[in-house]
């Protein structure tokens, strides 16, 4: 992603650099898989993200690799089970009764909207994590923080959709968790450019990095051939 001047500037200016991490270490790397369930990618859904689908042969060639170079992948799913009741909020004041309804009973976890989108390849040795609310790192929402600190993660990839909720309100609480976050760029969508844009040169300025998949991927390279020379 190519980031205005004004972005760059200020980044640089904070941290001395663009992007702070030249090397990623595969066995301390996780790749967070967001919300890439039927109900936020296909068409006919209440959450539909019609830009998602795009992203899925990147997130495929990304897991793949981190896999490959002895890393981690975990799919992140949200589920609507109860949500009427622990997030009576959001549900009575901020969707119509209708949609409150729909989306219940679309993303129960017993329906085909929660499950994971086809066309998304899905090995055994993954991990499932599944949370109730935007992020899956807020107290109460998931056991992401438990899968991520058994496996001795470090780096955290976000990926999956929508960029400005789930995968932002995950990444931000990663990343005040002490973990060493990064939003990868073409692995992300968002209902809109815009919102996408807007969403990456936020989280640049304050909170973390963001690269596309080939960077992550270089980097992870790096890791393998500088572990091999030492």
């Amino acid at each position: 992603m190519q980031f205005p001047q004004w972005v760059v500037d200020r980044v640089v200016a904070r941290q001395g650099c663009l992007h702070p991490y030249a090397t990623l270490a595969p066995s301390r790397t996780a790749f967070v898989i967001i919300d890439l369930q039927n109900y936020y990618t296909q068409p006919g859904y209440l959450g539909e993200c019609a830009q998602a689908p795009s992203t899925f042969g990147v997130v495929n060639r990304l897991a793949g690799a981190l896999r490959a170079a002895g890393g981690h992948v975990i799919w992140v799913q949200t589920s609507a089970d109860g949500a009427d009741q622990f997030w009576s909020h959001h549900h009575a004041h901020m969707l119509t009764p209708e949609r409150s309804a729909r989306r219940l009973r679309e993303l129960g976890s017993d329906s085909e909207g929660f499950k994971i989108a086809a066309g998304l390849q899905v090995e055994a040795g993954d991990d499932f994590v599944t949370k109730r609310c935007y992020s899956a790192l807020v107290p109460g929402s998931s056991r992401l923080d438990e899968v991520l600190k058994a496996r001795g993660v470090a780096h955290v990839l976000i990926g999956g959709t929508v960029t400005n909720v789930c995968c932002e309100s995950t990444a931000r609480d990663a990343m005040m968790m002490d973990y060493a976050t990064i939003m990868v760029d073409d692995a992300l969508s968002a209902v809109t450019p815009a919102e996408h844009e807007q969403s990456l040169q936020n989280w640049m300025l304050f909170f973390g990095d963001v690269l596309n998949s080939e960077e992550v991927i270089a980097r992870l390279q790096l890791d393998a051939v500088a572990f091999a020379a030492g």
